[in-house]
């Protein structure tokens, strides 16, 4: 608002203030923030009341309690009610609300020691009636479902409870017939269509989803939700912008760890160590609770036990890894899908088969011919079964940030050079800003380049690690380089330029076998009538 607007307006309501009362701005009241699900709000004026008045007020109290649970607080929820139980007029559902805010802080036992200390209520069943779903009694869960009513909580929670067993068709079923009597509860499409995405129904998930997104277009939830069934109908790329701009937005912190997340799957798993640092362990941790029963779930528990074993270097790891692929990769439902086979290309990638590898990738290859994961692993096989043609095509297509890894410069310097190209894996070198990964490109090209016979750059890498490691390692590489450049010279295949240029880092090494490798050399073009100076 302009500050000339902001005057002529004060000019008007003075003038008006003489005839007519000032209104007074009346503090908004509880009811008021409750009504818009206003918890922050209510809090605020809950606390602000408490400063006003100190002495114990319970129904105070009891609001303060619901809007921090609500608000999804439900540590100061507890902070709230436990003192409550130690009152000798406590209210009698307070223990109840004390076992609802344990079951959200995954404290199960508490849960239900607290809450059976309240009166039946369809409250305790719910919460009794999840408490067995969360600790596998299956005795009790069915003891309580029973005294479920046809109640729009109690049928809430019986959906949500199907919903988390897999019993996806049974929650929809529960859902349609609620919003049979009660039409006005829109926000049952966007669970119905997690159901339907959940059966991989993407078409119909996306219809249902569209009748909410139709009165909220605005939710973080129901786009967060679109942009999971493009990605499943379409590509990670599809998605992205729908997560981008939500992380744009003002999110709760819960929410906005799983747009992270969501993110990262859409990218492909680019960046996953930056989102989420350092927590391998926490992510085994969570592994090693998790029993599979969907082809997705073995594929998360062979992922981080992957991970898992290469930073750890654990060979039963890695096995147990293979293992999670290969069960994926072989079951009737997924042998024959593209999951399946990049499943079974892990799998035999672990046992080092490359061979078989890329058989199963090549297979996939339509569907991933853009995909910079996709050309990686393909690269990474050829190079291993020494298609050294195929794995630089393949390398060279990387578009993304992988480009900028230390594992994949060293994988296309190797391919160079067994391309009879040294001169292109040199420049990756040089081009190398951080010391470490350019000393490990120096050398893997000193000892690549010796393999390949190409022994002038194997002699101009031994003599820069003999600069800064003056090992007999590093001394006897640039010897026999030397040689092997010598005997390459020797037949025309060397230029003059290249041998002299050699003579004069053995000539830096002040050793006996320097100055006899240095006198056969020129011994030899002497008696040829080549002069290594001009």
């Amino acid at each position: 608002m302009l500050l000339s607007r902001l005057r002529s307006n004060r000019k008007k309501s003075n003038a008006a203030s003489s005839s007519q009362p000032r209104k007074v701005q009346k503090m908004p009241e509880l009811e008021e923030f409750l009504m818009k699900k206003d918890y922050q709000g209510a809090i605020s004026l809950l606390e602000f009341k408490a400063k006003e008045s100190p002495e114990w007020d319970e129904a105070r109290s009891l609001w303060l309690g619901h809007c921090y649970f609500h608000a999804g607080e439900y540590r100061k929820a507890a902070d709230i009610y436990e003192p409550m139980l130690e009152r000798e007029e406590c209210p009698p559902d307070a223990s109840l609300f004390l076992g609802c805010c344990y079951f959200f802080l995954g404290m199960y036992p508490e849960a239900r020691a607290t809450a059976e200390k309240a009166p039946k209520s369809p409250l305790f069943v719910r919460l009794m009636f999840h408490l067995a779903h969360k600790t596998g009694d299956e005795k009790r869960l069915m003891t309580f479902h029973q005294q479920l009513s046809e109640n729009l909580e109690d049928q809430l929670s019986l959906a949500s409870i199907h919903y988390l067993r897999m019993h996806y068709a049974d929650a929809v079923e529960v859902y349609k017939n609620i919003l049979t009597s009660q039409p006005s509860l829109i926000a049952l499409n966007v669970y119905m269509a997690m159901c339907y995405y959940k059966m991989d129904y993407f078409d119909v998930a996306q219809d249902v989803l569209a009748v909410y997104l139709q009165a909220f277009p605005e939710s973080p939830a129901a786009q967060n939700l679109a942009a999971c069934i493009r990605y499943k109908s379409w590509s990670g790329k599809s998605a992205l912008p729908g997560v981008e701009n939500l992380m744009k937005t003002n999110l709760y912190p819960s929410a906005r760890e799983i747009i992270r997340h969501n993110q990262v799957v859409f990218n492909c798993g680019d960046g996953a160590l930056q989102v989420w640092p350092n927590q391998v362990n926490d992510a085994m941790s969570l592994c090693n609770e998790l029993e599979p029963h969907l082809p997705y779930e073995f594929l998360v528990k062979a992922i981080t036990f992957t991970l898992h074993g290469y930073i750890k270097e654990s060979k039963d790891h890695l096995k147990t890894a293979e293992q999670f692929f290969k069960m994926v990769g072989e079951s009737t439902a997924e042998c024959d899908t593209i999951p399946g086979r990049l499943s079974m290309a892990s799998s035999l990638f672990l046992q080092q088969k490359y061979d078989e590898v890329i058989v199963y990738l090549d297979s996939v290859r339509e569907y991933h011919q853009e995909s910079d994961v996709y050309l990686l692993n393909i690269a990474q096989a050829r190079l291993a079964c020494r298609h050294y043609k195929e794995a630089e095509e393949a390398f060279l297509r990387v578009t993304g940030p992988e480009r900028d890894q230390p594992l994949y410069k060293f994988m296309l310097a190797r391919s160079f050079i067994y391309n009879q190209k040294p001169h292109y894996a040199w420049d990756i070198m040089t081009k190398t800003r951080n010391t470490k990964d350019a000393a490990s490109l120096m050398k893997l090209i000193a000892h690549d380049c010796y393999k390949a016979g190409e022994y002038y750059y194997s002699v101009k890498a031994f003599a820069q690690l003999e600069k800064s490691d003056p090992s007999p390692e590093n001394w006897q590489g640039k010897r026999g380089a030397t040689a092997g450049l010598f005997r390459l010279f020797v037949h025309g295949k060397a230029p003059k330029e290249q041998m002299a240029e050699a003579l004069g880092y053995v000539a830096q090494t002040h050793h006996s076998h320097a100055e006899f490798l240095s006198y056969v050399i020129k011994n030899w073009a002497k008696s040829h009538s080549i002069n290594f100076d001009k």
